[in-house]
C-alpha cells in the first residue's frame, strides 16, 4: 500500500504528472480534463487525498479544508495563490506551495506582448484585414502610440515586475516603479515613486502586485483618473486589481487610451463582454505563462514541492514554512 495519495485536479504538462508516478510512495489521481471539475468531481479527487496539486480556479477555504482533514499540502500550480485561504490553511497544518521563477520571462513577455498590440492597435488591425476592409495604405490608418523612449510604470516590482522594467531598457524608456512593501529595493536605472506619481506620469502602466485585501481595485476611477489620456494599461496579474465598470468607463469616455489584459473577473468573459468588444481593449484568455518550457517547469515544481512536503522535507517553494514544525506526515 502507498504512503500518500496525491490528487492532480486538472489535465497539466506532463512531466510532473510523470515525476509523481514515478515515486513508490505516491499514488497518483488525476482529472484528466482541460475544463474544471464540477464540485462534486473536485470533492472526490480531495477524498482521501494527502496532497492536492491545485489550480487556481478551485477554491481552498477552511469549511472545505474541514471536510478534508487528510490533506497536507496544496501545491498549486502558478505564482498566485489567492484562490487559497493561507491562514485557514495554516491553522490547519496545511502547507501552501507555489511556483515562482520559472513563469517569470514567460509573464513578462505577454505583458509586452499586449503592450505592444494595446499600443500599435495590432488585434484591431488585424480584424480589419480579415473584415476586408483593407483597400490601401493610408498615412492616417490605424495611428497608435509609441513605445520607444516612453515611460513605463510598474505596479508591484515583484520577479515579474523586475523582469519587464529589464526589457523595458531595450526600448530605451525611462521606468518607474511602486511596490506596497518597503523592503523592495530599484535596480539601477528604476526611479521609485508612490503611487499617484506613477499613474501620472507614466505612458504605460504595468500591473504586477499580488491580489490581497489592499491590491482589491487599486485601480479605481480615482486611478484611473490621474492617467494620462494617452496612457495604455496593462494587467498580467489578477483582475481584481482592476475595478473593471471604472475601466469600462475609462476606455469608452477617452480618461485613457486602451489596455491589454491577460486576466479578469470573471474568467473566463462573455464573448459580448464589453471588455472583449471595445476596440481599445485587448483581452487574452490568462495565458501568461503559457510557454512549453514555463508550463513544464511549473509541472515539475509543483510536483517537486507535493512530494518534499509529504515526505517531511523542505520544499523548493513555499507559503507559509511555519507549517512544517508541526505537521503531521
Amino acid at each position: 500500500m502507498c504512503a500518500h495519495r496525491v490528487s492532480v485536479t486538472r489535465r497539466i504538462p506532463r512531466a510532473g504528472v510523470d515525476l509523481l508516478h514515478a515515486q513508490p510512495d505516491i499514488e497518483v489521481r488525476e482529472y484528466d480534463h482541460d475544463l474544471p471539475p464540477s464540485r462534486e468531481e473536485w470533492f472526490d479527487l480531495l477524498n482521501g487525498a494527502d496532497g492536492v496539486l491545485s489550480l487556481l480556479s478551485e477554491h481552498y477555504t477552511g469549511n472545505v479544508l474541514d471536510q478534508f482533514p487528510n490533506i497536507k499540502v496544496l501545491a498549486n500550480f502558478g505564482v498566485g495563490y489567492d484562490n487559497i485561504d493561507v491562514a485557514a490553511a495554516t491553522a490547519r497544518g496545511v502547507a501552501v506551495c507555489n511556483t515562482p521563477g520559472v513563469l517569470t520571462a514567460a509573464t513578462a513577455e505577454i505583458a509586452w506582448a499586449l503592450l505592444m498590440a494595446a499600443a500599435r492597435r495590432v488585434a484591431e488591425a488585424v480584424d480589419f484585414v480579415k473584415a476586408g476592409h483593407w483597400e490601401t495604405w493610408g498615412p492616417t490608418s490605424m495611428l497608435g502610440q509609441p513605445v520607444v523612449g516612453q515611460t513605463i510604470g510598474i505596479v508591484g516590482y515583484g520577479r515579474i515586475g523586475q523582469c519587464v522594467a529589464a526589457m523595458a531598457r531595450g526600448f530605451d524608456m525611462k521606468v518607474l516603479a511602486w511596490d506596497r512593501s518597503p523592503e523592495t529595493k530599484p535596480q539601477d536605472g528604476v526611479e521609485f515613486v508612490d503611487f499617484d506619481t506613477l499613474l501620472a506620469e507614466s505612458d504605460f502602466v504595468s500591473i504586477h502586485c499580488p491580489y490581497t485585501a489592499d491590491t482589491h481595485h487599486l485601480i479605481n476611477d480615482a486611478a484611473l483618473a490621474k492617467m494620462k489620456s494617452t496612457a495604455i494599461l496593462v494587467n498580467t496579474a489578477r483582475g481584481g486589481v482592476i475595478d473593471q465598470d471604472a475601466l469600462i468607463s475609462a476606455l469608452g469616455n477617452g480618461t485613457i487610451w486602451a489596455a491589454g489584459l491577460d486576466v479578469t473577473t470573471p474568467e473566463p468573459l462573455a464573448p459580448d463582454h464589453p471588455l472583449v468588444t471595445m476596440r481599445n481593449c485587448v483581452v487574452l484568455p490568462h495565458i501568461g505563462s503559457a510557454t512549453i518550457t514555463a508550463r513544464d517547469a511549473m509541472s515539475m515544481l509543483a510536483a517537486r514541492n507535493l512530494i518534499a512536503v509529504l515526505r517531511g522535507e523542505t520544499p523548493p517553494h513555499i507559503v507559509n514554512p511555519s507549517v512544517l514544525d508541526r505537521t503531521s506526515l
